[in-house]
């Protein structure tokens, strides 16, 4: 069973994968395109996911928005695993001052919850794709750099790298070599668990109206448009919240297996 499970994981992401690369691949259908003889229709052969009130293709949209609901969690993720490992880093390694100041900024904001967090950014930022990027991005920052700095920390006094300095490698130099692989093996193993956290953050910012704007497809504004016509027209929010949820369940399969093999271990 577990294998079929991940079977179908590999599938959905190869799916999302397939829509964000060549979305054309999967469906012909301009996804801005309106018909008013079809507004409103349901799941059939000719629509699959039905239509929306402005008679767009709902699975056209879904397919087509693929690119956008993902690339806004997969950046705020790289950008987040950098920045915060660098804090985390530096915090772990320096002097106990430097390490106390990073650690409390970081635990007042992992006070906050991360979508909370990135409403927050947004709403002092202002409405748009940019603003929501920027917001999730420093939602999840304090994570990684928290986990930077613990792993840092526990290595700074590794036998490994005492006797690095003592054969007279440059401190710099020993640090690379034996502090920043765990660290960069622990931020990759939280950034498979956060990707799907991060998408659906975007999301859920898209879906109260200060993402991107419609008409343009993506998950979340699809939800939203919907979310007033579920009495003639469910399948308009259903399923781009069914893909959203398929795509994250399907990363957080795939991450325990990911993890153990950054782990240099085998899955059980």
């Amino acid at each position: 069973m577990r294998k079929v499970g991940l079977l179908l994981a590999a599938l959905v992401i190869g799916w999302v994968l397939l829509a964000m690369i060549a979305p054309t691949l999967l469906t012909s259908t301009d996804p801005l395109a309106t018909d008013p003889t079809t507004v409103l229709a349901p799941p059939s052969s000719e629509h699959w996911f039905g239509t929306d009130q402005s008679g767009r293709d709902v699975y056209a949209r879904v397919v087509h928005g693929a690119r956008d609901s993902v690339l806004v969690g997969l950046r705020a993720v790289l950008i987040a695993m950098i920045i915060g490992g660098v804090l985390g880093t530096v915090a772990g390694l320096a002097p106990r001052w430097v390490d106390r100041s990073v650690s409390r900024i970081v635990t007042i904001l992992l006070a906050f919850p991360e979508f909370l967090l990135a409403l927050l950014v947004v709403a002092i930022l202002g409405k748009g794709p940019l603003p929501v990027a920027l917001g999730v991005t420093i939602a999840i920052i304090p994570a990684y750099a928290r986990l930077a700095r613990v792993t840092a920390h526990q290595h700074r006094t590794s036998p490994l790298l005492d006797a690095a300095t003592t054969l007279g490698v440059p401190r710099v130099r020993a640090i690379v070599r034996h502090v920043l692989p765990p660290v960069t093996s622990a931020l990759l193993g939280l950034a498979i668990i956060g990707f799907g956290s991060a998408i659906v953050t975007a999301a859920g910012l898209s879906f109260l109206g200060l993402g991107i704007a419609p008409p343009a497809p993506e998950w979340g504004v699809m939800m939203s448009e919907g979310k007033n016509q579920l009495a003639n027209g469910w399948w308009i929010t259903f399923f781009p919240g069914l893909v959203l949820a398929a795509t994250v369940v399907a990363i957080t399969a795939l991450a325990r297996p990911l993890q153990q093999a950054l782990a240099g271990g085998s899955p059980s």
